[in-house]
């Protein structure tokens, strides 16, 4: 994903896990969060939490296995659009250019 969003033109940063994520966007917000819904240390659900609080305009992108409620509760919590795995590169590309 890292490698098809920088080719289309977007500058990337990756986070290992959740925790990580929160605390480079603490540092430097940036202009869009793409987060797993589950990830060590803090979940993407969690994350979104956390990001609203800090941000409620921010943009954020979650991405999920589609099992039972996560999608519902991913946008209940501020995420714009969820993508649902196999995440198809192209549909990723296009969501992030619609979204932005």
């Amino acid at each position: 994903m890292v490698r098809v969003l920088t080719e289309a033109g977007h500058e990337v940063l990756e986070a290992t896990d959740g925790e990580e994520g929160l605390e480079m966007f603490r540092m430097d917000p940036t202009d869009l969060i793409i987060t797993d819904l589950f990830m060590p240390r803090k979940s993407g659900l969690e994350v979104i939490e956390e990001v609203r609080r800090l941000d409620p305009e921010m943009k954020i992108i979650s991405i999920t296995a589609g099992l039972g409620d996560d999608c519902a509760k991913a946008k209940e919590l501020g995420a714009i659009r969820t993508l649902v795995k196999p995440v198809k590169l192209n549909e990723l590309v296009e969501t992030v250019v619609e979204v932005l």
